[in-house]
């Protein structure tokens, strides 16, 4: 019994210790799962905010490179425009420089000079052509545009003006009573033609600021009117301008030879020429006599400029 006794001592003791050393490591165990768990969770939050990081910086380098971009091509059409400058000439009214400009335009020191003038468009059928013309002569020409016209062709005229061509206002109807119905009669034409062109160019600070009377601001049965209507004009600070050459396209000229006689006829002896010709729909013989009216004013030594180039 004594000997049981003696024996039985250590057997009870061993358990404890394998216990012991059991809870030991199964804690140990946990610690290290818990810290695993922890760094990982640390590590996975680390990750998660250098992605975010990088990805702010991608974003703010990107909208950084946009928006040069943006600025670049704003300048690039500003440069193809109007020299930088249209920012200003087109602003509200015109200053008494730039009417004074318009208004001295027949007249220039020594130089030949020629604007190529295009009334009652932009038309489908026409102003195309005389679009590509202009661009294959590296000619910037001054569109005298109608607001019906351009109700029905917007994309031809935000083309005619993505060109670098000036976009003056011909009045809304060319209808003579209606245009011409009383003294603000016209100069409400020309505000419905404004609006409309700025609908067009998507561009609410556009201003012509230059207006052709239909008919010429000269004579003719609403001449009183007229002459009312001026002074509006010039109190509202827009300039008006005729002609002092023209091939007749729209009065009589059937074949090119007619057109080519009625320029030759009307700018000689002229140093500076604004050129009356037309871009309606049915004035397909302009298009295709304007490759001679351009080799015929170079002959002549005339260099060709836009209302751009003198406002």
């Amino acid at each position: 019994m004594m000997i049981y006794d003696v024996e039985s001592i250590p057997k009870k003791h061993n358990t404890k210790v394998i216990i012991l050393i059991i809870l030991i490591a199964v804690t140990a165990i946990a610690l290290s799962v818990f810290a695993a768990m922890k760094l990982a969770n640390h590590l996975h939050t680390s990750i998660v905010k250098e992605n975010e990081n990088t990805q702010n910086q991608i974003e703010e380098q990107t909208e950084g490179t946009t928006r040069n971009t943006e600025n670049q091509t704003i300048q690039e059409e500003q440069n193809t425009k109007g020299g930088g400058e249209e920012s200003t000439q087109n602003q509200a009214p015109f200053t008494e420089t730039q009417l004074e400009a318009i208004n001295n335009i027949y007249s220039s020191k020594g130089e030949k000079r020629a604007f190529l003038t295009f009334d009652d468009g932009p038309s489908t059928t026409v102003t195309p052509k005389i679009l590509a013309i202009l661009k294959q002569q590296n000619i910037k020409a001054t569109f005298f545009v109608l607001g019906t016209m351009v109700k029905s062709n917007p994309n031809i005229l935000k083309q005619e003006y993505e060109q670098g061509h000036y976009i003056a206002n011909h009045s809304y109807s060319h209808v003579y009573k209606t245009v011409y119905a009383n003294n603000n009669s016209a100069f409400e034409e020309y505000q419905k033609t404004e609006s409309l062109i700025q609908n067009a160019l998507g561009n609410s600070n556009y201003h012509s600021n230059v207006f052709r009377f239909p008919g010429g601001s000269i004579g003719g049965y609403y001449n009183s009117i007229k002459v009312e209507a001026k002074k509006i004009f010039k109190e509202k600070g827009v300039a008006y301008l005729d002609w002092n050459a023209l091939t007749n396209d729209a009065d009589g000229a059937r074949t090119k030879e007619d057109i080519m006689k009625n320029l030759k006829s009307t700018t000689k002896g002229k140093n500076s020429i604004v050129v009356l010709m037309h871009d309606a729909p049915n004035k397909s013989l302009t298009a295709e006599t304007l490759p001679d009216v351009i080799s015929y004013l170079r002959e002549q030594g005339y260099t060709f400029k836009n209302l751009y180039d003198i406002i």
